[in-house]
Protein backbone atom coordinates (compact mmCIF):
# COMPACT_ATOMS: atom_id res chain seq x y z
CA UNK A 1 0.00 0.00 0.00
CA UNK A 2 1.19 3.37 -0.86
CA UNK A 3 1.69 6.06 1.69
CA UNK A 4 0.25 9.22 1.08
CA UNK A 5 2.56 12.48 2.16
CA UNK A 6 1.83 15.94 2.68
CA UNK A 7 3.60 19.00 4.81
CA UNK A 8 2.20 20.23 7.94
CA UNK A 9 2.68 22.86 10.23
CA UNK A 10 1.24 21.68 13.31
CA UNK A 11 2.45 22.48 16.64
CA UNK A 12 3.71 19.25 18.21
CA UNK A 13 1.96 19.24 21.36
CA UNK A 14 -1.20 20.30 20.53
CA UNK A 15 -1.54 17.92 17.48
CA UNK A 16 -4.32 15.18 17.08
CA UNK A 17 -1.96 12.18 15.61
CA UNK A 18 -1.83 8.63 16.46
CA UNK A 19 1.91 8.99 16.91
CA UNK A 20 3.81 11.91 16.79
CA UNK A 21 7.70 11.57 15.94
CA UNK A 22 10.22 13.24 17.46
CA UNK A 23 14.32 13.26 18.14
CA UNK A 24 16.43 13.55 21.19
CA UNK A 25 20.68 13.28 20.88
CA UNK A 26 22.62 11.78 23.06
CA UNK A 27 23.55 13.45 26.28
CA UNK A 28 19.31 14.00 26.60
CA UNK A 29 19.31 17.06 24.33
CA UNK A 30 15.70 17.59 22.98
CA UNK A 31 15.10 18.83 19.51
CA UNK A 32 12.46 21.78 19.78
CA UNK A 33 9.48 19.69 18.68
CA UNK A 34 10.91 17.51 21.68
CA UNK A 35 11.01 20.22 24.08
CA UNK A 36 7.58 21.52 23.52
CA UNK A 37 6.03 17.98 23.88
CA UNK A 38 8.29 17.56 27.05
CA UNK A 39 7.22 20.63 28.21
CA UNK A 40 3.62 20.19 28.12
CA UNK A 41 3.51 16.36 29.27
CA UNK A 42 5.19 18.20 32.07
CA UNK A 43 9.30 16.68 31.73
CA UNK A 44 8.25 13.52 30.71
CA UNK A 45 10.65 12.92 27.88
CA UNK A 46 12.96 14.45 30.30
CA UNK A 47 12.43 11.74 33.24
CA UNK A 48 13.01 9.04 30.41
CA UNK A 49 16.27 10.54 29.80
CA UNK A 50 17.34 10.24 33.52
CA UNK A 51 16.22 6.74 34.32
CA UNK A 52 17.93 6.07 31.02
CA UNK A 53 15.58 4.53 28.78
CA UNK A 54 16.09 7.05 26.40
CA UNK A 55 19.89 7.19 25.31
CA UNK A 56 19.43 8.85 22.40
CA UNK A 57 22.06 6.75 20.63
CA UNK A 58 21.04 6.04 16.80
CA UNK A 59 18.48 2.94 17.04
CA UNK A 60 17.07 3.83 20.22
CA UNK A 61 13.78 4.69 19.67
CA UNK A 62 11.51 4.82 23.06
CA UNK A 63 7.34 5.16 22.57
CA UNK A 64 5.49 7.55 24.91
CA UNK A 65 2.18 6.25 25.63
CA UNK A 66 -0.86 8.92 26.38
CA UNK A 67 1.15 11.21 27.63
CA UNK A 68 -0.49 14.08 30.28
CA UNK A 69 -1.13 17.44 28.26
CA UNK A 70 0.04 16.45 24.49
CA UNK A 71 -2.86 15.83 21.74
CA UNK A 72 -0.74 12.44 20.46
CA UNK A 73 -1.73 9.18 21.59
CA UNK A 74 1.96 8.26 21.17
CA UNK A 75 5.03 9.91 21.11
CA UNK A 76 7.52 8.38 19.19
CA UNK A 77 11.28 9.21 20.67
CA UNK A 78 14.22 8.34 18.33
CA UNK A 79 17.86 8.67 19.07
CA UNK A 80 19.83 10.77 16.40
CA UNK A 81 23.00 10.16 18.15
CA UNK A 82 25.59 12.97 18.68
CA UNK A 83 24.55 16.34 17.97
CA UNK A 84 28.01 17.26 17.01
CA UNK A 85 28.85 15.97 13.28
CA UNK A 86 25.15 15.05 12.47
CA UNK A 87 25.50 14.79 8.32
CA UNK A 88 23.20 14.06 6.05
CA UNK A 89 24.06 9.62 5.86
CA UNK A 90 22.80 10.25 9.82
CA UNK A 91 19.77 11.91 9.04
CA UNK A 92 18.70 9.36 6.48
CA UNK A 93 19.43 6.01 9.24
CA UNK A 94 17.75 8.26 11.74
CA UNK A 95 14.81 8.44 9.16
CA UNK A 96 14.79 4.89 8.65
CA UNK A 97 14.80 3.95 12.32
CA UNK A 98 11.88 6.16 12.78
CA UNK A 99 9.64 4.75 10.25
CA UNK A 100 10.61 1.49 11.30
CA UNK A 101 9.88 1.80 14.12
CA UNK A 102 6.24 3.82 13.15
CA UNK A 103 5.51 0.45 11.06
CA UNK A 104 5.73 -1.81 13.95
CA UNK A 105 2.64 0.51 15.98
CA UNK A 106 -0.95 -0.37 15.17
CA UNK A 107 -1.28 3.15 13.12
CA UNK A 108 -2.64 3.65 9.94
CA UNK A 109 -1.23 7.66 10.27
CA UNK A 110 1.81 9.61 11.81
CA UNK A 111 3.08 13.38 11.99
CA UNK A 112 6.90 13.52 12.10
CA UNK A 113 8.60 16.85 13.31
CA UNK A 114 12.19 15.29 12.13
CA UNK A 115 12.76 17.34 8.83
CA UNK A 116 13.18 20.00 11.37
CA UNK A 117 16.86 18.71 12.50
CA UNK A 118 19.48 20.70 11.01
CA UNK A 119 21.45 19.35 8.54
CA UNK A 120 24.61 20.50 7.29
CA UNK A 121 24.63 21.52 3.74
CA UNK A 122 21.18 20.22 3.04
CA UNK A 123 18.08 22.50 3.33
CA UNK A 124 14.24 22.12 4.31
CA UNK A 125 13.44 20.05 0.85
CA UNK A 126 16.25 17.88 0.90
CA UNK A 127 15.55 16.56 4.53
CA UNK A 128 11.58 16.42 3.81
CA UNK A 129 12.28 13.82 0.44
CA UNK A 130 15.14 11.75 2.59
CA UNK A 131 12.13 11.33 5.38
CA UNK A 132 9.27 10.71 2.78
CA UNK A 133 11.70 8.18 0.85
CA UNK A 134 12.43 6.55 3.86
CA UNK A 135 8.99 6.02 5.41
CA UNK A 136 8.00 4.68 1.88
CA UNK A 137 10.70 2.58 2.01
CA UNK A 138 10.27 0.59 5.30
CA UNK A 139 6.54 0.91 4.63
CA UNK A 140 6.78 -1.57 1.44
CA UNK A 141 5.67 -4.83 1.82
CA UNK A 142 5.50 -7.73 -1.00
CA UNK A 143 2.01 -9.23 -0.93
CA UNK A 144 2.14 -10.68 -4.52
CA UNK A 145 2.60 -14.54 -3.99
CA UNK A 146 1.69 -14.52 -0.23
CA UNK A 147 -1.77 -14.29 1.94
CA UNK A 148 -2.66 -11.09 2.76
CA UNK A 149 -2.10 -9.88 6.18
CA UNK A 150 -4.65 -9.67 8.55
CA UNK A 151 -6.41 -6.74 8.30
CA UNK A 152 -6.79 -6.39 12.08
CA UNK A 153 -3.50 -4.71 12.01
CA UNK A 154 -3.79 -1.37 10.19
CA UNK A 155 -0.75 -0.33 7.87
CA UNK A 156 0.94 2.93 7.67
CA UNK A 157 -0.93 5.33 4.84
CA UNK A 158 -0.74 8.95 5.69
CA UNK A 159 2.50 10.94 6.98
CA UNK A 160 2.54 14.34 7.88
CA UNK A 161 6.13 15.84 7.62
CA UNK A 162 6.22 19.19 8.99
CA UNK A 163 8.18 21.53 7.32
CA UNK A 164 8.28 25.06 5.99
CA UNK A 165 5.71 25.27 2.52
CA UNK A 166 8.93 26.34 0.64
CA UNK A 167 9.87 22.39 0.98
CA UNK A 168 6.93 21.21 -0.95
CA UNK A 169 9.07 20.26 -4.13
CA UNK A 170 10.89 18.42 -1.90
CA UNK A 171 7.61 16.45 -1.37
CA UNK A 172 7.26 16.04 -4.62
CA UNK A 173 10.41 14.48 -6.05
CA UNK A 174 9.88 12.20 -2.95
CA UNK A 175 6.69 11.26 -4.63
CA UNK A 176 7.22 10.50 -7.95
CA UNK A 177 11.24 8.66 -6.71
CA UNK A 178 9.23 6.74 -4.45
CA UNK A 179 6.92 5.30 -6.98
CA UNK A 180 9.45 4.84 -9.48
CA UNK A 181 11.65 2.87 -6.56
CA UNK A 182 8.62 0.50 -5.88
CA UNK A 183 8.41 -0.42 -9.22
CA UNK A 184 11.82 -1.71 -9.31
CA UNK A 185 11.21 -3.12 -6.54
CA UNK A 186 8.01 -5.26 -6.88
CA UNK A 187 9.76 -6.46 -10.24
CA UNK A 188 13.36 -7.27 -8.52
CA UNK A 189 10.86 -9.36 -5.82
CA UNK A 190 8.65 -11.61 -8.48
CA UNK A 191 9.44 -15.09 -8.67
CA UNK A 192 11.64 -15.73 -12.77
CA UNK A 193 8.28 -17.90 -13.12
CA UNK A 194 6.49 -15.07 -12.99
CA UNK A 195 8.65 -11.92 -13.83
CA UNK A 196 10.04 -13.73 -16.95
CA UNK A 197 11.11 -11.67 -20.36
CA UNK A 198 8.06 -11.55 -21.65
CA UNK A 199 6.22 -10.26 -18.45
CA UNK A 200 8.95 -7.08 -17.94
CA UNK A 201 7.64 -6.37 -21.84
CA UNK A 202 4.32 -6.62 -20.93
CA UNK A 203 4.52 -4.42 -17.81
CA UNK A 204 6.34 -1.50 -19.57
CA UNK A 205 3.73 -1.91 -22.53
CA UNK A 206 1.15 -1.27 -19.50
CA UNK A 207 2.95 1.24 -18.32
CA UNK A 208 3.48 2.96 -21.72
CA UNK A 209 -0.54 2.39 -22.72
CA UNK A 210 -1.87 4.16 -19.17
CA UNK A 211 0.86 6.82 -19.61
CA UNK A 212 0.21 9.87 -22.21
CA UNK A 213 3.89 10.78 -23.57
CA UNK A 214 5.22 7.49 -23.21
CA UNK A 215 5.52 4.72 -25.83
CA UNK A 216 6.73 1.19 -25.67
CA UNK A 217 8.31 -1.32 -28.58
CA UNK A 218 9.32 -4.58 -27.87
CA UNK A 219 11.64 -6.74 -30.68
CA UNK A 220 11.09 -10.28 -30.33
CA UNK A 221 13.37 -12.74 -31.24
CA UNK A 222 13.39 -12.76 -34.76
CA UNK A 223 13.46 -9.00 -34.84
CA UNK A 224 17.09 -9.26 -33.44
CA UNK A 225 17.99 -11.96 -35.90
CA UNK A 226 16.74 -10.01 -38.74
CA UNK A 227 18.90 -6.82 -36.75
CA UNK A 228 22.15 -9.00 -36.05
CA UNK A 229 22.32 -9.10 -32.14
CA UNK A 230 24.44 -12.19 -32.07
CA UNK A 231 25.37 -12.00 -28.95
CA UNK A 232 22.01 -11.21 -27.16
CA UNK A 233 20.24 -13.97 -28.25
CA UNK A 234 23.26 -16.72 -27.55
CA UNK A 235 23.18 -16.09 -23.96
CA UNK A 236 19.13 -16.71 -24.77
CA UNK A 237 18.85 -19.91 -26.45
CA UNK A 238 18.98 -22.28 -23.95
CA UNK A 239 15.71 -21.21 -22.19
CA UNK A 240 11.64 -22.21 -22.75
CA UNK A 241 11.18 -18.09 -22.76
CA UNK A 242 12.36 -15.70 -25.67
CA UNK A 243 14.02 -12.95 -24.95
CA UNK A 244 12.71 -9.78 -25.71
CA UNK A 245 14.66 -6.00 -25.88
CA UNK A 246 12.31 -3.29 -24.46
CA UNK A 247 12.38 0.35 -25.68
CA UNK A 248 10.09 2.83 -23.41
CA UNK A 249 10.55 6.81 -24.58
CA UNK A 250 9.68 9.95 -23.01
CA UNK A 251 9.68 13.05 -25.24
CA UNK A 252 9.22 15.81 -22.61
CA UNK A 253 12.01 17.52 -24.01
CA UNK A 254 12.60 20.06 -27.16
CA UNK A 255 11.97 18.18 -30.82
CA UNK A 256 14.91 17.20 -31.82
CA UNK A 257 17.17 17.09 -28.81
CA UNK A 258 19.03 14.22 -28.72
CA UNK A 259 18.07 11.47 -25.66
CA UNK A 260 19.70 10.33 -22.59
CA UNK A 261 19.44 6.87 -22.39
CA UNK A 262 19.57 4.13 -19.83
CA UNK A 263 20.05 0.76 -20.40
CA UNK A 264 19.96 -2.27 -17.80
CA UNK A 265 20.29 -5.72 -17.31
CA UNK A 266 17.47 -8.04 -17.25
CA UNK A 267 18.61 -11.57 -16.61
CA UNK A 268 15.27 -12.46 -15.11
CA UNK A 269 17.10 -15.88 -13.80
CA UNK A 270 20.86 -16.67 -13.65
CA UNK A 271 21.33 -19.88 -13.33
CA UNK A 272 25.13 -19.40 -15.34
CA UNK A 273 23.93 -21.89 -18.18
CA UNK A 274 26.57 -24.28 -18.76
CA UNK A 275 29.00 -22.96 -16.27
CA UNK A 276 26.31 -23.51 -13.38
CA UNK A 277 26.27 -21.81 -10.57
CA UNK A 278 26.85 -23.79 -7.26
CA UNK A 279 23.33 -25.04 -5.88
CA UNK A 280 23.13 -23.05 -2.41
CA UNK A 281 21.91 -19.21 -3.23
CA UNK A 282 20.79 -19.65 -6.47
CA UNK A 283 17.21 -18.84 -5.73
CA UNK A 284 19.04 -15.12 -5.56
CA UNK A 285 19.67 -14.96 -9.31
CA UNK A 286 16.19 -13.70 -9.33
CA UNK A 287 17.44 -10.08 -8.93
CA UNK A 288 20.02 -10.61 -12.03
CA UNK A 289 17.32 -8.43 -13.70
CA UNK A 290 18.04 -5.71 -11.25
CA UNK A 291 19.27 -2.84 -13.54
CA UNK A 292 16.78 -3.31 -15.46
CA UNK A 293 13.95 -3.01 -12.52
CA UNK A 294 16.10 0.13 -11.78
CA UNK A 295 16.26 2.38 -15.19
CA UNK A 296 12.58 1.20 -15.46
CA UNK A 297 11.77 2.93 -12.09
CA UNK A 298 14.10 5.86 -12.73
CA UNK A 299 12.29 6.26 -16.39
CA UNK A 300 9.04 5.90 -13.90
CA UNK A 301 10.09 8.50 -11.52
CA UNK A 302 11.09 10.43 -14.46
CA UNK A 303 7.85 10.69 -16.42
CA UNK A 304 5.95 11.09 -12.91
CA UNK A 305 8.13 14.45 -12.84
CA UNK A 306 7.13 15.29 -16.46
CA UNK A 307 10.73 16.25 -16.52
CA UNK A 308 11.36 18.35 -19.90
CA UNK A 309 14.30 15.83 -21.04
CA UNK A 310 13.56 13.11 -23.77
CA UNK A 311 14.60 9.53 -22.03
CA UNK A 312 15.09 6.16 -24.06
CA UNK A 313 14.79 3.31 -21.75
CA UNK A 314 16.42 -0.06 -23.21
CA UNK A 315 16.00 -3.37 -21.61
CA UNK A 316 17.47 -6.56 -22.93
CA UNK A 317 15.30 -9.22 -21.14
CA UNK A 318 16.71 -12.52 -21.22
CA UNK A 319 16.76 -15.68 -19.22
CA UNK A 320 20.22 -17.58 -18.61
CA UNK A 321 19.28 -21.75 -19.09
CA UNK A 322 21.65 -24.76 -19.43
CA UNK A 323 19.96 -27.15 -22.27
CA UNK A 324 20.49 -28.91 -25.15
CA UNK A 325 20.78 -25.84 -27.06
CA UNK A 326 22.59 -23.52 -24.51
CA UNK A 327 25.90 -21.97 -26.12
CA UNK A 328 29.08 -23.65 -24.58
CA UNK A 329 32.55 -22.58 -23.31
CA UNK A 330 34.49 -22.11 -26.39
CA UNK A 331 31.51 -20.84 -28.05
CA UNK A 332 32.68 -17.36 -30.15
CA UNK A 333 29.83 -15.23 -30.51
CA UNK A 334 29.33 -12.52 -33.36
CA UNK A 335 27.61 -9.29 -31.91
CA UNK A 336 25.62 -6.83 -33.46
CA UNK A 337 28.47 -4.11 -32.86
CA UNK A 338 30.17 -6.60 -35.66
CA UNK A 339 32.76 -7.39 -32.84
CA UNK A 340 33.72 -11.47 -32.03
CA UNK A 341 33.12 -12.80 -28.66
CA UNK A 342 34.86 -15.85 -27.25
CA UNK A 343 33.00 -17.19 -24.67
CA UNK A 344 35.20 -18.36 -21.98
CA UNK A 345 32.44 -18.49 -19.13
CA UNK A 346 28.56 -18.88 -19.84
CA UNK A 347 28.11 -16.94 -16.15
CA UNK A 348 29.86 -13.73 -17.58
CA UNK A 349 26.16 -13.35 -19.13
CA UNK A 350 25.27 -9.50 -18.51
CA UNK A 351 27.77 -8.41 -20.31
CA UNK A 352 26.79 -10.24 -23.78
CA UNK A 353 23.46 -8.83 -23.51
CA UNK A 354 24.35 -5.27 -22.32
CA UNK A 355 26.80 -5.22 -25.34
CA UNK A 356 24.64 -5.78 -27.97
CA UNK A 357 21.74 -3.71 -26.41
CA UNK A 358 24.27 -0.47 -26.22
CA UNK A 359 25.57 -0.96 -29.66
CA UNK A 360 21.62 -0.91 -30.57
CA UNK A 361 20.53 1.94 -28.30
CA UNK A 362 23.82 4.39 -29.78
CA UNK A 363 23.08 3.48 -33.44
CA UNK A 364 19.46 3.79 -33.42
CA UNK A 365 19.23 6.99 -31.10
CA UNK A 366 22.39 8.71 -31.34
CA UNK A 367 22.00 9.66 -27.33
CA UNK A 368 23.55 12.70 -25.27
CA UNK A 369 24.77 9.94 -22.85
CA UNK A 370 23.97 6.45 -21.93
CA UNK A 371 23.82 5.21 -18.87
CA UNK A 372 23.67 1.60 -18.24
CA UNK A 373 22.81 -0.47 -14.58
CA UNK A 374 23.47 -4.16 -14.18
CA UNK A 375 24.03 -6.66 -11.26
CA UNK A 376 27.25 -7.27 -13.29
CA UNK A 377 30.21 -9.28 -10.84
CA UNK A 378 30.23 -10.60 -7.66
CA UNK A 379 33.92 -8.80 -7.59
CA UNK A 380 32.32 -5.46 -7.34
CA UNK A 381 30.59 -6.32 -4.13
CA UNK A 382 33.89 -7.90 -2.52
CA UNK A 383 35.19 -4.48 -3.30
CA UNK A 384 32.89 -2.31 -2.63
CA UNK A 385 30.30 -4.32 -0.09
CA UNK A 386 26.51 -3.03 0.02
CA UNK A 387 26.86 0.08 0.37
CA UNK A 388 28.30 1.76 -2.77
CA UNK A 389 27.87 0.99 -6.51
CA UNK A 390 30.02 0.57 -8.77
CA UNK A 391 30.93 3.59 -11.05
CA UNK A 392 33.06 3.31 -14.79
CA UNK A 393 33.32 6.05 -17.00
CA UNK A 394 36.37 7.32 -19.29
CA UNK A 395 33.98 11.08 -18.99
CA UNK A 396 35.74 12.93 -16.22
CA UNK A 397 32.51 15.44 -16.19
CA UNK A 398 29.91 12.52 -16.48
CA UNK A 399 31.55 10.65 -13.48
CA UNK A 400 31.43 13.90 -11.10
CA UNK A 401 27.88 14.54 -12.27
CA UNK A 402 26.75 10.58 -10.87
CA UNK A 403 28.73 10.76 -8.04
CA UNK A 404 27.36 14.13 -6.79
CA UNK A 405 23.64 12.65 -7.65
CA UNK A 406 24.55 9.80 -5.53
CA UNK A 407 26.01 12.08 -2.72
CA UNK A 408 22.64 14.23 -2.95
CA UNK A 409 20.00 11.00 -2.81
CA UNK A 410 22.79 8.78 -0.55
CA UNK A 411 22.27 6.31 -3.85
CA UNK A 412 26.06 6.28 -3.84
CA UNK A 413 28.52 5.45 -5.70
CA UNK A 414 32.04 4.69 -6.33
CA UNK A 415 34.49 5.45 -9.21
CA UNK A 416 36.58 2.37 -10.01
CA UNK A 417 39.47 2.91 -13.04
CA UNK A 418 38.52 2.38 -16.75
CA UNK A 419 42.22 2.37 -17.66
CA UNK A 420 43.13 0.62 -20.98
CA UNK A 421 46.27 -1.16 -18.62
CA UNK A 422 43.65 -3.26 -17.88
CA UNK A 423 42.09 -4.22 -21.47
CA UNK A 424 44.92 -7.19 -22.61
CA UNK A 425 42.92 -9.01 -19.54
CA UNK A 426 40.56 -9.64 -22.17
CA UNK A 427 42.70 -10.71 -25.20
CA UNK A 428 41.77 -13.64 -27.21
CA UNK A 429 43.46 -16.06 -30.24
CA UNK A 430 40.29 -16.93 -31.59
CA UNK A 431 38.37 -13.82 -31.08
CA UNK A 432 38.26 -10.32 -30.90
CA UNK A 433 37.62 -10.00 -27.36
CA UNK A 434 37.04 -12.15 -24.58
CA UNK A 435 33.83 -12.30 -22.05
CA UNK A 436 36.02 -12.43 -18.68
CA UNK A 437 39.03 -11.01 -17.77
CA UNK A 438 40.72 -14.02 -15.25
CA UNK A 439 40.08 -13.60 -11.45
CA UNK A 440 41.92 -10.38 -11.07
CA UNK A 441 39.91 -6.40 -11.28
CA UNK A 442 37.03 -8.89 -12.27
CA UNK A 443 34.68 -5.58 -12.30
CA UNK A 444 36.68 -3.57 -14.14
CA UNK A 445 37.63 -5.83 -16.41
CA UNK A 446 33.86 -6.15 -16.70
CA UNK A 447 33.50 -2.28 -17.71
CA UNK A 448 36.33 -2.60 -19.94
CA UNK A 449 34.70 -5.24 -21.76
CA UNK A 450 31.22 -2.90 -22.40
CA UNK A 451 33.82 0.04 -22.91
CA UNK A 452 34.62 -1.31 -26.78
CA UNK A 453 30.62 -1.13 -26.83
CA UNK A 454 30.66 2.53 -26.52
CA UNK A 455 33.37 4.05 -28.27
CA UNK A 456 32.96 7.71 -28.92
CA UNK A 457 30.35 7.56 -26.84
CA UNK A 458 29.20 9.48 -23.51
CA UNK A 459 28.97 6.45 -21.63
CA UNK A 460 28.97 5.31 -17.83
CA UNK A 461 27.98 2.03 -16.55
CA UNK A 462 26.99 1.14 -12.89
CA UNK A 463 27.90 -1.88 -11.32
CA UNK A 464 24.74 -2.23 -8.64
CA UNK A 465 25.60 -6.01 -8.20
CA UNK A 466 26.49 -5.25 -4.07
CA UNK A 467 23.17 -2.78 -3.89
CA UNK A 468 20.57 -3.87 -5.82
CA UNK A 469 19.25 -6.04 -3.12
CA UNK A 470 19.87 -7.18 0.62
CA UNK A 471 21.37 -10.44 1.01
CA UNK A 472 19.76 -13.09 2.49
CA UNK A 473 16.68 -15.57 1.44
CA UNK A 474 14.56 -12.47 3.47
CA UNK A 475 16.49 -10.00 1.79
CA UNK A 476 14.47 -7.68 -0.50
CA UNK A 477 15.29 -5.61 -3.59
CA UNK A 478 16.52 -2.12 -2.26
CA UNK A 479 15.33 -0.31 -5.61
CA UNK A 480 18.60 1.41 -6.02
CA UNK A 481 19.65 3.15 -8.60
CA UNK A 482 16.20 5.03 -8.82
CA UNK A 483 17.15 7.59 -6.90
CA UNK A 484 20.66 8.39 -8.06
CA UNK A 485 19.46 8.26 -11.82
CA UNK A 486 16.47 10.37 -11.20
CA UNK A 487 18.58 12.96 -9.64
CA UNK A 488 21.47 12.88 -12.37
CA UNK A 489 18.32 13.76 -14.32
CA UNK A 490 16.83 16.14 -12.14
CA UNK A 491 20.28 18.33 -11.80
CA UNK A 492 20.79 17.84 -15.97
CA UNK A 493 17.32 19.96 -15.64
CA UNK A 494 18.48 22.19 -13.91
CA UNK A 495 21.62 23.09 -15.14
CA UNK A 496 19.82 23.70 -18.53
Amino acid sequence: MTVQFSLGSNAPETTTTPVAVVGVYEGGILTSAAARIDTAANGAIKRLVEAGDVTGKVGNVVTLLQPAGVAAARVLIVGLGAQKGFDAARYQRVTLEAARAIGRLPVAEAVSWLAEIEVPGRDAAWRVRVGALAIDHAAYRYTATVKPRDKAQPELTSVTIVAPADAEHGLTEARAIAEGVRYARELANLPPNICNPAYIARQARAFADATDGVTCEVLERDDMEREGFGSLLAVGRGSANPPHLVILQWNGGKEGDRPYAFVGKGITFDTGGISLKPGPGMEEMKFDMGGAAGVLGAFVSAVRLKLPVNLVCVVPAVENMPDGDSYRPGDVLTSLAGITIEVLNTDAEGRLILCDALTYTGKRFDPHTIIDAATLTGACVVALGKHASGLMTKDETLSAELLSAGETTLDRAWRLPLWDDYQSQLDSVFADVANIGGKYAGAITAGCFLARFTEGRRWAHLDIAGTAWDEGRKGLATGRPVPLLTQWLLDRVAAG
